[in-house]
């Protein structure tokens, strides 16, 4: 009998296959006492280093699958399996219960979880699954109990309680055609790299995991947000044909690389595109995009032990812009702090880090890691056209500190006889500050980038990652709306281009407003260049 369920969609498309229920392999964890205290914790230290090894080959395997922003989970599980509070729990546990590692270990982890799902804040309780995830890896090396996979030779629609960032990355995607889970978010780790993938995929879905579901035919709709176990000829029908139809349009997307960005009458529009690593270069070249019109800068820092150094940051910039071939490429400075936290920056704790010390709050406050940067990014400029956008400026004064900064970051290059190319200076206008002033900061700069993420969370005053305000949230209201008209002609009316590189340019549904506002570009994730241009050429 056809079973029919509904799911939260990760990503638009349509799967046929049959069904894998991927099941986590069970290992028997007992308590059991140890002699020798400190030889257990010698065993845990080892288990550990094996565990870490095992997540820098994750993050490897992720970066080449899905590019550098979606594989820093791992190393914030490198990060974590690191951390001194949760090590010494474990320890102590050890030493003073005598109890084995795997069974310390799991005690400590399901401690800690329980810790971070009652925090108040989103983003910490999602932490809570990362710290099981790396106290199930210690534990299961402690257990002598292998990796988990998919035991098939045909691709499969996997069905599961939930997938740990760690399982997404290690089965092989060859053979996943979709995931169904009851568990997970939208907003997960597990969701992002599924987006990154391609991988079609219903989160918190109304499924129950029966052993009869294995090896059935299923189709999962991530368009309608739907699933069906066994589906009736008549459905599974119609549901072929409307595979085939997004196949086939698909297709015609991919004719329209090399066709510009037009209406049919005869206004242009430049399509960037936005990335967080060198590895992302691929996908905008193969998107066809016009140039780089984010580049999240802060990635570099995450997942080290330590600042990057001037010269790190340099060859990094230097490859993409010399691998983008003269297209403009444009680099957000440092825009660290609120959920992109680094232990070695020794940020203070905040009440509420979306409004606190980030960004460039940060570059001003501690001019020497901005300097780093700018020298870094200066240098890049022989090598291609460059641009730099600045991150949460409210104020003039803001931006005339910057440019001084910047005029002696120059000077301090040409006294040391390296070349460096012109480079134009932008803000991102992403607080109602910035937009309601946009007139007086439209005089101090050559280009506006509006950051639509941040410029919607403040000017609703809505937390975008607490689940609870999903109904409240709002990207297109008309305050919002009202807030990029205004910068647009404040940047038209001296003399500026304006941009937008939040997710909202990528909403095919307002790409005519933004013509309308007349918006000089969009960036978009590379995966949505073409659709975005088709938008464009049909207006």
């Amino acid at each position: 009998m056809m079973v029919k369920g509904f799911g939260k969609s990760v990503l638009k498309g349509i799967a046929v296959g049959k069904i894998y229920l991927y099941r986590k392999k069970e290992f028997v964890l007992t308590q059991e006492k140890v002699e020798d205290a400190e030889a257990e914790i010698a065993r845990f230290e080892e288990a550990k280093q094996k565990a870490g090894s095992q997540l820098e080959a994750l993050y490897e395997k992720a970066v080449k699958e899905a590019g550098e922003e979606q594989a820093m989970i791992f190393e914030v599980h490198r990060m974590m399996l690191d951390d001194g509070d949760y090590l010494d729990a474990i320890r102590q546990e050890i030493r003073d219960t005598k109890v084995n590692a795997a069974w310390a270990v799991s005690t400590t982890g399901d401690r800690f979880a329980e810790m971070f799902a009652s925090m108040d804040d989103d983003y910490m309780k999602a932490r809570s699954t990362d710290v099981l995830d790396i106290s199930r890896r210690v534990a299961r090396i402690l257990s002598g109990v292998g990796e988990e996979g998919i035991a098939s030779d045909e691709p499969v629609i996997l069905l599961a309680d939930d997938l740990t960032p760690s399982e997404t990355v290690q089965i092989d995607k060859s053979k996943i055609l979709a995931f169904i889970t009851k568990g997970g978010s939208t907003n997960s780790h597990t969701a992002i790299l599924a987006r990154s993938m391609n991988i079609p995929a219903l989160v918190q879905a109304d499924v129950e995991l029966k052993d009869e579901y294995d090896d059935m035919l299923a189709v999962v709709d991530g368009f309608e947000g739907t699933f069906y176990i066994d589906p009736e000829a008549p459905v599974l029908a119609d549901l072929l044909r409307r595979k085939e139809e997004a196949d086939q349009a698909q297709a015609e997307l991919e004719q329209l690389k090399g066709l510009d960005n037009v209406t049919t009458d005869g206004r242009r529009i430049n399509i960037y595109a936005n990335i967080g690593s060198v590895e992302d270069v691929d996908k905008v070249l193969q998107s066809d995009a016009g140039g780089i019109g984010l580049f999240r800068s802060e990635f570099i820092y995450l997942g080290r032990e330590d600042y990057p150094t001037e010269e790190e940051q340099f060859e990094i910039y230097k490859e993409v812009l010399s691998r983008m071939g003269g297209k403009k490429v444009i680099i957000r400075t440092l825009d660290i702090g609120a959920d992109k936290q680094v232990d070695y920056f020794d940020l203070p704790k905040e009440e509420n880090p979306a409004m606190g010390y980030r960004a460039i709050r940060i570059c001003l406050t501690r001019q020497e890691i901005f300097k780093t940067q700018l020298r870094a990014i200066y240098r890049a400029s022989a090598y291609g056209t460059a641009a730099i956008m600045f991150p949460m400026i409210i104020s003039s004064k803001e931006v005339r500190e910057i440019k001084g900064i910047v005029e002696g970051v120059k000077r301090e290059l040409t006294a040391e006889g390296k070349p460096f190319g012109e480079v134009e200076l932008g803000i991102m206008v992403e607080t109602p500050a910035a937009a309601v002033i946009s007139d007086e900061l439209a005089k101090e700069v050559d280009f506006f980038s509006l950051g639509t993420n941040d410029l919607t969370q403040y000017t609703l005053a809505i937390d975008r990652q607490n689940q609870k305000l999903d109904g409240f949230y709002d990207a297109h209201h008309e305050a919002v709306l009202r807030l990029i008209r205004m910068t647009v002609e404040n940047a038209h009316a001296a003399g500026i281009w304006c941009g937008i590189c939040g997710e909202l340019g990528a909403d095919t549904t307002l790409t005519k407003t933004f013509l309308d506002m007349g918006l000089d570009e969009l960036s978009v994730s590379p995966s949505c260049v073409l659709s975005v241009r088709k938008a464009v050429r049909e207006i």
